[in-house]
């Protein structure tokens, strides 16, 4: 089972530099939110990134990276961390630290997109204000649906069927919870998906 952590901290350190920055750095701008008017403060968020459907936030490409960064209370923070730290691991043994890290940020970048890009069809009163790691978190799931599907001797039955079961709810609570941005999930899953096949053929990597 790949998505069982069995490594004491130093290890996982030393094995997940990556998943380890990326958890520090949703910490830390938390915090900076917390001291700068709060990280449930909707026009905090908007000062520090998150993405917006109308203009001229909309047209800002730097939100589209910064807001994988910014979480919306410490509830929010907690589990994307949580699912950084359990679900991300394994696909950065097996990319390698830069090949995970492009996707992760590239995946997210296309998640946000696809997010504003469909909340903002047609006649806006007000603007919507976004911020998570989620869309880049779905396209790890998509990376790993992508191996349990088309490289199946890469993946134990266990944790397919870990996999399968952890997408499924995820996409309906995605749907049932209110104020979530649904289509930044789906759009990170798709994206993922897609990123992962692209890259194992543009960057080959010998695997042990």
């Amino acid at each position: 089972m790949i998505f069982i952590r069995y490594e004491k901290w130093k290890s996982y350190l030393r094995y997940y530099p990556v998943t380890c920055v990326l958890i520090l750095a949703n910490v830390l701008m938390f915090i900076v939110l917390t001291l700068n008017g709060g990280s449930t403060n909707l026009q905090t968020l908007v000062k520090y990134g998150a993405t917006v459907n109308v203009s001229p936030e909309k047209d800002e490409l730097w939100r589209y990276a910064a807001a994988m960064f910014l979480h919306n209370g410490f509830a929010h923070l907690f589990f994307n961390c949580f699912a950084l730290l359990v679900f991300a691991p394994p696909l950065e043994r097996l990319m390698g630290w830069w090949r995970y890290a492009l996707l992760y940020l590239a995946g997210g970048f296309a998640a946000n997109l696809l997010g504003v890009a469909v909340s903002s069809r047609g006649v806006i009163e007000y603007g919507t204000v976004s911020v998570g790691a989620s869309g880049a978190i779905y396209a790890i799931y998509g990376a790993f649906l992508y191996i349990a599907l088309l490289q199946r001797t890469m993946m134990d039955e266990g944790s397919r069927k870990t996999l399968y079961g952890l997408l499924v709810m995820g996409i309906i609570m995605s749907f049932a919870t209110p104020n979530v941005d649904y289509m930044a999930h789906i759009g990170g899953l798709v994206a993922g998906f897609f990123i992962y096949g692209l890259m194992i053929r543009v960057f080959k990597r010998n695997r042990r």
